[in-house]
């Protein structure tokens, strides 16, 4: 869902906006340059490309499954 705001610009910057990316572009241009400051995407990036690194997730669920036995021969 998209939300509308008004903001306000510098005529010079409006007008090299409207020159450079036009019209009907500002807002997309606007909201890809915001995002990365106000998303935290660099942790999902970051998630998926541990999870598509298959060498390591091997790695990972050898690890988990070694502690899990480790846990169920534990003196309780």
């Amino acid at each position: 869902m998209h939300k509308k705001m008004t903001i306000t610009l510098d005529e010079a910057v409006y007008d090299g906006l409207y020159r450079t990316i036009g019209k009907r572009k500002m807002s997309q241009f606007i909201e890809d340059l915001l995002r990365p400051h106000v998303l935290d995407t660099a942790l999902d990036a970051g998630y998926k490309a541990m999870a598509a690194d298959e060498v390591r997730e091997n790695e990972a669920i050898e690890w988990v499954n070694a502690l899990a036995g480790d846990m169920a021969n534990e003196a309780r």
